[in-house]
């Protein structure tokens, strides 16, 4: 017989009359969000349309610099030159003009050059701007200069310079003046460019294959769709969030590029892991609904709960290290982390009780594996 403590209310000991036993933690998130479906799905769709809103601009908002110890003394050294010297720091643009045709102070060179020279002034994030000087940014046979642009701003704004120079400088060229941006901000401009261009074609090349490989982890169409349910709720919700750091600290693109893999590889792990418990409480135990919930949010998602916290803690010691670019990183894929987590813990369960035995449309034959019981595993 049981007995209720003197100074507790007996429902906090009563189980639940529609699933037998009183569930954990977890298994009670499980049941409510099915049982409060309406406002769990208002909440999700207002999260991921207020910050999708803002997701479209992660490319152009983050920073493309921050590779950099943060109080060393390059640091300090490279703002006494920009504060001190126009501009001319690391983060400058070195703008090279070569002639194929005889010296570069010819015609054809001289009005190149002056096209650059406006150019360059004309952008408020370029300090002071130094025409070629003989023995110093003018090569000795005279058919290659220099154009030196200091820096007005930071090293992520000067990247973003960059982007937006680089095109019309090199448009300025001739058929015998060739006129090439360089420097460190056209480094890192160019490398987040080409980093960019692979990633998306890495994607394209990837999604194709993990959707064949869930199709056979899941053994079933439907079910294999859930882990990009995660995934994209992850995305949009990780970018429209950087973004908005983005506002208040500069955020990196890389950390949008490890929010994604992350994102990604969680998305695909957590689902695995309701989704088969799900299935086999359902199939194997013949469980109800909720009752099939319950469980698996009991034992499953504790397993995905404690998963994510120990991600969660681990990169929280790389937020030591003094640079914008791997905190960053790190930040982006704590945020992923957190996005993916919450939605495995409250919108899977829901989508899960919604499709019940609809989960195994389009299914392959051993998607019935699940069904059977073995004595002497479960022993």
């Amino acid at each position: 017989m049981t007995t209720t403590a003197p100074g507790r209310h007996a429902s906090t000991l009563a189980p639940d009359p529609d699933l037998g036993y009183r569930p954990g933690p977890l298994g009670r998130l499980g049941v409510w969000v099915t049982d409060h479906a309406r406002l769990t799905t208002v909440v999700w769709i207002l999260l991921i349309v207020g910050l999708g809103a803002f997701a479209p601009k992660v490319e152009s908002q983050l920073s493309g610099a921050g590779w950099q110890a943060d109080g060393s003394e390059s640091v300090a050294a490279r703002q006494l030159a920009q504060d001190h010297f126009g501009g001319n720091a690391s983060s400058a643009i070195q703008v090279v003009v070569h002639s194929t045709d005889g010296q570069v102070s010819s015609s054809a060179g001289t009005k190149v050059l002056t096209e650059i020279t406006s150019m360059l002034e004309a952008d408020p994030r370029i300090a002071v701007v130094i025409a070629p000087q003989p023995g110093a940014t003018l090569s000795q046979d005279g058919q290659t200069a220099v154009v030196l642009a200091g820096a007005a701003e930071d090293t992520n704004e000067m990247v973003r310079a960059a982007d937006d120079l680089k095109g019309p400088l090199q448009a300025l060229s001739t058929d015998t003046i060739r006129v090439n941006p360089t420097g460190a901000s056209l480094l890192w401009s160019d490398f987040n460019e080409a980093n960019l261009s692979a990633m998306l074609k890495s994607e394209m090349f990837s999604w194709p294959v993990t959707l064949a490989i869930l199709v056979l982890a899941f053994g079933a169409l439907v079910a294999a769709g859930l882990p990009l349910i995660l995934t994209l709720a992850g995305l949009v919700a990780s970018a429209g969030s950087l973004v908005l750091i983005n506002q208040v600290v500069p955020v990196s693109i890389w950390a949008m590029n490890f929010a994604m893999m992350f994102a990604l590889a969680l998305g695909i792990d957590y689902a695995l892991f309701l989704v088969v418990r799900f299935r086999g409480a359902r199939m194997g135990h013949h469980e109800s609904p909720r009752q099939a919930i319950a469980e698996t949010m009991d034992t499953a998602g504790k397993a995905v709960l404690l998963s994510g916290a120990t991600v969660l803690i681990s990169l929280s010691a790389v937020m030591l290290v003094p640079s914008p670019s791997f905190r960053s990183m790190a930040g982006g894929i704590m945020l992923a982390v957190v996005f993916v987590l919450a939605a495995t813990l409250t919108l899977l369960p829901l989508v899960l009780s919604k499709l019940d035995a609809r989960i195994n449309k389009l299914a392959l034959p051993w998607v019935h594996t699940g069904e059977h019981r073995s004595p002497r595993f479960a022993a």
